[in-house]
């Protein structure tokens, strides 16, 4: 005999399937098919080291050391700082949607609901490419940071290597990303600790030869350099530093507890840009001239050219330009790892409602989107024509990595866009906030404040791959162009080829349309109890804590 409670859930679940697959009509997509579920393996700890350390790579302790040389350390530390800014509301803003919606796929999904299901098409694609294309790349710069040491070795030989290592990783599954994460992030949250300590040891002239420095580099060479375009060009390199920030909230649906652990792990943000970036890049800047020519290698993964390697070396310290240079590999390492959880579940999840090859949807009974790990382990050998002689695959890399290029600004723009529709949309539909387990203190504001940012970012991007360098001719400046820019029209063509393929050119789903309810992890109406709202200063400090 069925009991009431029974028959209630029963006609919860009828609800949520009939609205599910009128759902997925209108998108013009597949119904979801049936498959084992993700594993929710990761624990607090784990999202709180994905969150701390998930970006802490070579954009910070390589990348940094260009942001330096083309703008100066006042570029490097306004730019750094508003960039963060940024990349705090779209966190918060992604950690309000993984909560109420913790589904494989995050903000693919996300976009799918509140935008427009082409968008979220082009949205998964792009997120999923940029990091197919990283993993061999990293791969390479990984083998590259090793001859600091050895450059007697091939380097096809530590590419094999580090292969197989990230190949073994993936057999543990969400559990197996989660742990090395955690150890590789505290070995970088520790190196960046200690150099933030270094720098200003040497900053006061108790270590080196250059004596007491407190602010002379910032009046000789400058605190700014090239005007305008070096300013644009620190922007833009800050902005790539930070790409991977939003990997926490695509680990909610793998998450034991995504109400708690999740925006704990996105207020890490905070911590993340104001002392590990900021504090480094402003010691760094303390320490180490931004005319010094040895910066303009600091590029791809030429750990020599770290600035934290020559601030080191320039002090005369003789074993810890090799520690350093052992962090650089873990870091690009740790890149490599993550490319391989954003992958994956981003393509598992696009192939569950028939935006990919419907084979790649299959999760093993361990939770593991095997099918997905294979064709990225097998598109991860490309790493080796990389390593052709005459810079022959480095050139192919380049137009492989112009495919990723701009594509974070469409993705973290996308997050905050569909944060200010899902507020909309409650508005419009009659549901109460209180219903939602988590609101960030900037609410809807900030999401719109990180959205103007994006945007920002998107001409700045566009302002430098545009602006001709001096002598070059035309085919040198659309080369750069389209180099730095050609990620831009590559998801107007995915757009436009899914529009074209279900034939739906509204542009977005219309507000009282959006289906809020299925899915949805709303609290529970009858016996929820409205929470008082804390002061202003509360509620800010609550951001961040």
């Amino acid at each position: 005999m069925t009991t009431p409670d029974e028959a209630g859930t029963k006609a919860i679940a009828r609800d949520n399937a009939s609205r599910s697959s009128s759902r997925d009509e209108e998108m013009g997509i597949l119904t979801p098919v049936e498959n084992n579920q993700l594993k929710k393996s990761l624990k607090n700890r784990h999202l709180q080291m994905i969150a701390m350390g998930g970006a802490i790579g070579a954009g910070l302790f390589i990348g940094s050391g260009a942001a330096l040389s083309a703008g100066g350390p006042g570029s490097v530390l306004i730019c750094y700082t508003l960039i963060g800014i940024m990349m705090l509301f779209t966190c918060q803003a992604l950690a309000e949607l993984s909560v109420v919606y913790p589904s494989n796929g995050a903000f693919f999904e996300h976009c799918l609901r509140f935008l427009d299901p082409t968008w979220g098409f082009a949205i998964g694609w792009g997120y999923a490419l940029t990091w197919l294309i990283i993993l061999p790349f990293e791969l390479i710069a990984a083998s590259i940071t090793i001859q600091f040491w050895n450059d007697t070795i091939n380097m096809g030989v530590w590419v094999t290597v580090f292969l197989v290592v990230l190949a073994f990783i993936q057999i543990f599954g969400v559990r197996g990303y989660g742990e090395v994460e955690c150890v590789l992030s505290i070995i970088k949250i520790i190196a960046c600790s200690g150099f933030i300590i270094l720098g200003i040891v040497i900053n006061t002239g108790a270590v080196g030869r250059q004596g007491y420095l407190g602010g002379e580099y910032w009046s000789d060479p400058g605190a700014f350099r090239n005007g305008f375009e070096g300013f644009a060009s620190v922007f833009v390199i800050a902005s790539f530093s930070f790409g991977g920030t939003e990997l926490a909230g695509l680990a909610a649906a793998e998450s034991e507890n995504p109400e708690k652990s999740v925006p704990k792990a996105c207020k890490q943000v905070f911590w993340r840009i104001s002392f590990f970036y900021i504090l480094n890049l402003f010691i760094m800047g303390l320490i180490l001239p931004s005319d010094d020519p040895r910066l303009l290698g600091s590029e791809g993964a030429n750990s020599k050219a770290s600035p934290f390697v020559l601030a080191i070396q320039d002090a005369g310290i003789k074993v810890l330009p090799h520690i350093m240079n052992g962090v650089i590999t873990i870091a690009v390492i740790s890149v490599a790892n993550s490319s391989s959880f954003g992958f994956t579940r981003t393509v598992q999840a696009m192939a569950q409602v028939g935006m990919a090859p419907t084979y790649l949807a299959k999760i093993d009974k361990q939770g593991r989107p095997m099918r997905c790990t294979i064709v990225l382990l097998l598109f991860a050998l490309i790493a080796y024509v990389g390593l052709a002689p005459n810079d022959a695959g480095m050139k192919l890399f380049d137009w492989l990595l112009a495919v990723t290029g701009v594509t974070y600004f469409f993705i973290w723009g996308s997050i905050c866009l569909a944060h200010i529709r899902f507020r909309k949309a409650m508005e419009v539909q009659g549901l109460s906030l209180d219903l939602v387990p988590y609101k960030p203190s900037g609410g809807v504001w900030g999401s719109w404040i990180a959205l103007i940012f994006n945007g920002v970012c998107l001409a700045a991007a566009f302002y430098v791959c545009a602006k001709p360098k001096p002598g070059a001719t035309a085919a040198e400046t659309a080369e750069k162009f389209f180099k730095g820019y050609l990620a831009a029209p590559v998801m107007f063509v995915l757009w436009l080829g899914w529009k074209v393929k279900t034939g739906e050119w509204r542009l977005q789903t219309p507000l009282h349309a959006i289906d809020l309810k299925t899915d949805a992890k709303f609290r529970d109406p009858v016996n929820f109890e409205p929470e008082e709202k804390n002061p202003l200063r509360k509620r800010m400090l609550g951001a961040f804590f």
